[in-house]
């Protein structure tokens, strides 16, 4: 069984740049938006307030606790049988390792108008971050597969299912002492307008056409006992009682469900 979704076979160097490159950027704008102190997105607070109530016992860093809770998270695609892409690792692994090397670089500001600017760069900046490793085509991030995971499951709709999870980590991490303010809300509202016009922009097309895989393909029999050619025995005929040794085969695990950012915008998600 691979214990990662495969990687596409065509165009991998665009890919593997591509991700890099945003996950190095979305790491560095999340350091941007602690430094301007004007509230985070859902997650970022989470971590925040995770990371100050954790310090009262361990002293971590708060991209250590990125990092941390990103592979939680990854454990919880274990019972939804879902396989993490290599992006998926690659985006536990450098997130928060480059937050923490944006906040170790980047001073405190005082100054307002500064920290509005700061905040707006890094809002757009994270929206385009997040169109690059996305866009690569090499595996969601831990928190979007969690969401996409559970919605693949019947939970609820991507809007119920993100909704629920994001207003939950916010409240959380609000207790635990995390930033909400009003770049809280400005995140919410310019991240969905921004990743629907930037993703369509920086998908990776694949070159390759796709092919179905079946598990099993429809035998042709050549003539029945009434003589008539061409009877068709499909798997479920054979499931149904003809040897089948296995009629009810364990779930595999399965890749993350690819949502159209369309989809996704149409049901009113901003990330």
């Amino acid at each position: 069984m691979r214990l990662l979704a495969p990687i596409p076979v065509d165009r991998r160097p665009r890919r593997f740049v591509q991700l890099l490159a945003g996950l190095l950027l979305y790491g560095a704008t999340m350091g941007m938006m602690v430094r301007a102190v004007l509230g985070l997105d859902p997650w970022d607070v989470f971590h925040q307030g995770v990371t100050a109530w954790i310090n009262h016992w361990i002293p971590l860093s708060y991209g250590a606790v990125i990092t941390i809770v990103s592979v939680v998270v990854l454990l919880l695609w274990i019972p939804l049988r879902q396989r993490p892409g290599i992006g998926t690792i690659a985006n536990a692994a450098i997130i928060g390792f480059t937050t923490d090397a944006t906040l170790a670089v980047l001073p405190t500001f005082t100054n307002l108008p500064t920290r509005i600017a700061l905040m707006t760069v890094a809002i757009v900046g994270n929206a385009v971050a997040g169109a690059l490793y996305i866009g690569a085509g090499l595996g969601p991030g831990p928190r979007d597969g969690l969401m996409t995971g559970l919605v693949a499951r019947g939970v609820g709709s991507i809007r119920v299912v993100r909704t629920t999870i994001e207003l939950t980590v916010l409240a959380v991490g609000w207790i635990l002492g995390g930033v909400v303010g009003v770049g809280t809300v400005l995140y919410a509202l310019a991240i969905g307008p921004l990743l629907h016009l930037l993703l369509p922009r920086l998908m990776v097309k694949s070159a390759v056409p796709q092919t179905v895989r079946v598990n099993r393909v429809p035998e042709a029999v050549g003539a029945g006992p009434s003589g008539t050619a061409g009877e068709i025995r499909g798997a479920a005929v054979v499931a149904a009682g003809q040897g089948d040794p296995n009629p009810h085969p364990r779930p595999e695990f399965h890749d993350p469900v690819a949502v159209d950012p369309d989809q996704i915008w149409e049901d009113g998600e901003g990330r």
